[in-house]
C-alpha cells in the first residue's frame, strides 16, 4: 500500500495580499506527477482544504480539476475537513462522489467507518469542534483531547474486527508539534493539545493543522502545508509524505514540493541592505524587511523595492534611537502653528526633521487654513448681524 499524506492546502489563501492560487495549482500539478511516477494508491488530505468557509469560484474549480486529475492518475482521494473548512460546503454530494473515487468526510456519522484501499482501512476524522462534537460522540469533557479519544474508541472498535493495517487522518494540535504564525488558534479554555497516545494502535496517523512538516513519533506525523503561508515558515522544507505500509512495516519519505517563490527575512540599515551583495538572492524573493536605522529613512519602501521588488512587509526597529517627545503645553505657548506642525512631523518620524520643501508645503497649508478659518468666522458674524437686524 502506497499513500501520499498531505494537508493544509488552504486553497484561495493570499500571502500578504498576494494571491497564491497559481502556486497552489502548481503544487497540484506536482502531486499528480508524484501519483503517476510512484504508483500511489491513495491521496490523504488531512483538513483545511480551503482557506475559508465560502471559497471563490476559481478556488472551487481548482479543487474540482485537481481531484479529478488525481483520480484519473490512479489514486483514491480522501479529504477530511479542517477548522477552516465549511463541513456542509465541502461535504456536499459526498455519497455520490465516493462512487467516483473521491471520499469526503466532514461529519460525525461515520467516524468508525473506514475508506478501504486494498486491505488498508483509512479512518478520516474531520476537525472536531469540542463544543459541537462532545455530547454527540459521548466525550467525557468538552476538550480536543476528549473528543478525539471518543472518536478513536469508535475507530479501534472497527479496526479490531478487520485484518490489515489501519491509518487515521486527523486535524488537531498534537503535543510536541511546533507551531507557525499562520495557523488559526483552536484552543478551548486555553487547552488545545492532544497527546499522541490518543492514536495508539494506528499503523500511521496523517495529521493536519500545523503548517511545518514534522514527526511527533515514528507513526504520528504532520505533512505540513505544501506552500509557505507566513514568513515564520521561511526555513521549512515544504512537501508531502510518501507512506509505504507492507506486512506490518512502515516506511515514510518526504517528497519536496515545488517552490514558486522563496521567502527572505532581511534586517539591517537601509543603505547596507541596498548595497550588500550578500542579499542578491533576495532580489527574486518575497521579502520581510526590518530596518534598524537610528532615524527612519524617508521613502524606505520605495527604495527597497528598487532592489527587492517583492518586499511585502516593512518593519522599523531603530537601534539606539531616542524618542522625540512632543513639546509640552507650556513650551508650545510661544511657538507658531508652522513650528508645531514640523515638531509633530519630527516626532512621528522618529527624529527625521522636515526638509525645506516639506516646511514650505506645511507653511502653505497653515496659511491657507488660517485664511479659510477667517472667512468662515466673517461669514458667521455677518449672519449674526442680519439675524439681529
Amino acid at each position: 500500500m502506497r499513500l501520499i499524506h498531505t494537508s493544509d492546502w488552504h486553497l484561495g489563501r493570499s500571502f500578504h495580499r498576494v494571491g497564491l492560487l497559481d502556486a497552489q495549482a502548481r503544487y497540484l500539478d506536482h502531486l499528480v506527477e508524484v501519483v503517476r511516477a510512484e504508483g500511489v494508491d491513495g491521496v490523504l488530505v488531512s483538513g483545511d482544504v480551503y482557506d475559508r468557509a465560502l471559497p471563490s469560484p476559481d478556488t472551487v474549480e481548482l479543487l474540482s480539476v485537481g481531484v479529478t486529475r488525481l483520480i484519473d492518475a490512479g489514486a483514491t482521494v480522501i479529504l477530511s475537513s479542517g477548522n477552516h473548512d465549511s463541513a456542509i460546503g465541502l461535504g456536499f454530494a459526498s455519497e455520490l462522489l465516493a462512487r467516483a473515487g473521491l471520499h469526503i468526510r466532514t461529519n460525525l456519522d461515520r467516524l468508525g467507518t473506514p475508506v478501504m484501499i486494498k486491505d488498508t482501512a483509512i479512518y478520516p476524522l474531520p476537525y472536531l469542534e469540542p463544543s459541537i462534537a462532545a455530547d454527540r460522540i459521548g466525550a467525557e469533557e468538552r476538550t480536543h483531547a476528549a473528543v478525539l479519544r471518543a472518536a478513536m474508541e469508535q475507530v479501534r472498535a472497527n479496526a479490531h474486527s478487520r485484518p490489515g493495517a489501519s491509518v487515521v487522518m486527523a486535524h488537531a494540535f498534537v503535543t510536541g508539534g511546533a507551531t507557525s504564525l499562520s495557523e488559526r488558534d483552536i484552543s478551548v479554555g486555553g487547552v488545545s493539545a492532544v497527546h499522541p497516545d490518543v492514536f495508539a494502535e494506528a499503523d500511521y496517523v496523517a495529521l493536519g493543522h500545523l503548517h511545518g512538516p514534522q514527526s511527533i513519533s515514528e507513526t504520528v506525523r504532520y505533512s505540513g502545508s505544501p506552500i509557505a503561508l507566513s514568513f515564520s515558515e521561511a526555513d521549512q522544507r515544504k512537501g508531502s509524505v510518501l507512506v509505504d505500509i507492507s506486512a506490518g512495516e512502515l516506511h515514510t519519505e518526504a517528497i519536496p514540493a515545488p517552490v514558486a517563490k522563496t521567502l527572505a527575512i532581511l534586517r539591517g540599515d537601509l543603505e547596507d541592505l541596498l548595497c550588500d551583495p550578500r542579499y542578491r538572492s533576495a532580489e527574486s524573493a518575497y521579502c520581510q524587511v526590518t530596518l534598524t536605522d537610528t532615524v527612519r529613512p524617508m521613502g524606505a519602501m520605495e527604495r527597497l523595492r528598487r532592489r527587492f521588488p517583492d518586499t511585502l512587509v516593512l518593519v522599523f526597529e531603530p537601534v539606539g534611537a531616542q524618542l522625540i517627545p512632543l513639546t509640552g503645553a507650556a513650551a508650545t505657548r510661544d511657538r507658531g502653528d508652522l513650528d508645531l506642525c514640523t515638531d509633530f512631523l519630527n516626532h512621528v518620524r522618529a527624529g527625521n526633521a522636515a526638509s525645506e520643501q516639506e516646511r514650505a508645503l506645511l507653511a502653505t497649508a497653515v496659511e491657507r487654513s488660517r485664511v479659510v478659518r477667517g472667512e468662515r468666522e466673517d461669514e458667521g458674524g455677518a449672519t449674526s448681524a442680519r439675524g439681529a437686524a
